[in-house]
């Protein structure tokens, strides 16, 4: 297929598979992209921080553009991102403060990148007083007093949440994740890597479970932000199950996210709220308010981006199922995903050993392991014995790779952390609560000193 122009009308069915089929890469191109996400803070009274002001988010980004030499992302008058080659930081609706790394050849190179990100923030971010907290979920602010971001696509997004699910919002304003983008060779390797990652995402949110707290207290859960995303638009997010059929291709996605309904339109950096209505519509030229106009290339690849499985698909894969946590496990994630997606033999081992689940299955696990973390259970199994296989499998996968460092090491030291929470059965969550209950005498502000980067 010739190469299609973002800005080009799109007539036909199959420029919706180009955003998929431009993907496909042979082996050694295959790359690792990994993002995540912070909660920003003042020191001393751990209220986030707005976006105005002079020790504001738009400040530090002005410090960060004038620091890194980065380019500014813009929206209208507003400064909204920064973005240098393939990389880019942007923020998420409360003010999370978001690293999109570029694709990188291994995981001692994202572990470099994460670094350098968090070093740059902090030559900012303290002279601004400001401070960033590693978790899956606000631990103190009130949903009414999280600041909003200046981005039009949220305002068309927070209306909309609330007519969809309980808990959206929350999602919005007081979620942050880890997650990591990973490569396909073609439409058939796209299917096996989509059904074990999604398969295995609830054993991943188990292992990064670090959410236990809300508004100052426990709120009952080891990744409240896992429990936030089960009540968030059924539309668009959890457990597509087609991708369980034996012959899942790009056809079912494109089916899938045709009948997800629209957030908005852009056009000439205005976004135009359509929520809940058609792409189809769009692609029949009959879409409310754009009569006799086709969406874009542009307009399909927003589209995708509004959709929120716990894996999604792009040009690549997005493995979206683990709580924002310290540097270490920011680079365990990739560690995890490459060890299992990227061996041929890992592959075929994580496939075996979900051979006998159902989309049913992973639903209902997925449900499960917010509150039970590594004693959730499916088809009678424990999570905590499965997640040892998977990371026996993951390194076992990482070593067949041997990318090496300067110093001659694998990548297998990232999956040592994620080997002892198996082993003990103690998440991190686990450990905050016991903090909390103990250490703490329950003082939710000590989380700010413990979990800040």
């Amino acid at each position: 297929m010739a190469k299609i122009d973002k800005n080009t009308p799109i007539e036909k069915y199959d420029d919706l598979l180009y955003t998929f089929t431009k993907g496909m890469k042979p082996k050694d191109e295959w790359r690792i992209g990994t993002e995540h996400e912070k909660f920003g803070f003042y020191h001393g009274t751990n209220d986030p921080v707005p976006y105005e002001g002079e020790k504001g988010i738009k400040a530090l980004l002005d410090g960060l553009k004038t620091n890194t030499h980065w380019d500014g992302i813009y929206e209208g008058d507003n400064i909204i991102g920064l973005q240098e080659g393939y990389g880019s930081v942007t923020l998420e609706p409360g003010g999370q403060f978001e690293l999109s790394g570029a694709p990188l050849n291994s995981i001692h190179e994202t572990c470099i990148e994460i670094a350098s990100h968090l070093t740059a923030v902090r030559s900012v971010a303290d002279d601004l007083g400001i401070g960033f907290l590693g978790l899956g979920f606000q631990p103190k602010t009130r949903l009414e007093d999280v600041p909003m971001m200046p981005k039009g696509r949220y305002n068309i997004m927070r209306e909309y949440m609330q007519k969809v699910g309980r808990l959206g919002r929350q999602m919005m304003f007081r979620s942050c994740t880890v997650q990591v983008n990973l490569d396909f060779a073609s439409e058939a390797d796209m299917a096996r890597k989509f059904k074990a990652s999604l398969a295995l995402q609830p054993i991943a949110t188990a292992l990064f479970a670090n959410s236990p707290f809300a508004e100052g207290r426990l709120n009952g859960y080891q990744s409240y932000r896992a429990h936030v995303w089960t009540d968030t638009d059924p539309d668009r997010t959890g457990v597509p199950k087609f991708v369980f059929n034996s012959d899942f291709g790009f056809k079912d996605y494109v089916e899938y996210a045709l009948d997800v309904p629209m957030y908005f339109v852009k056009r000439d950096g205005i976004y135009h709220d359509v929520s809940g209505l058609s792409f189809r519509d769009f692609m029949a030229g009959k879409l409310k308010g754009f009569e006799g106009q086709l969406p874009t290339q542009s307009d399909w690849e927003d589209h995708l981006t509004t959709l929120f499985p716990e894996v999604r698909m792009k040009s690549y894969l997005e493995m979206r199922g683990a709580d924002a946590g310290p540097w270490s496990r920011l680079c365990a994630l990739p560690a995890l995903f490459v060890g299992l997606l990227y061996d041929e033999a890992a592959l075929s081992a994580a496939l075996d050993l979900i051979k006998d689940w159902d989309a049913y299955d992973v639903e209902g696990l997925r449900r499960a392991v917010p509150a039970l973390g590594l004693n959730a259970k499916i088809r009678g199994i424990r999570v905590q014995d499965i997640a040892k296989e998977t990371l026996k499998i993951a390194r076992s996968g990482l070593n067949a790779r041997a990318a090496l460092n300067a110093a001659g090491d694998n990548e297998t030291g990232f999956l040592g952390e994620l080997e002892d929470i198996a082993e003990t059965g103690i998440t991190p969550a686990m450990r905050l609560i016991d903090k909390f209950k103990n250490e703490w005498g329950g003082d939710i502000n000590k989380v700010y000193e413990e979990c800040a980067y």
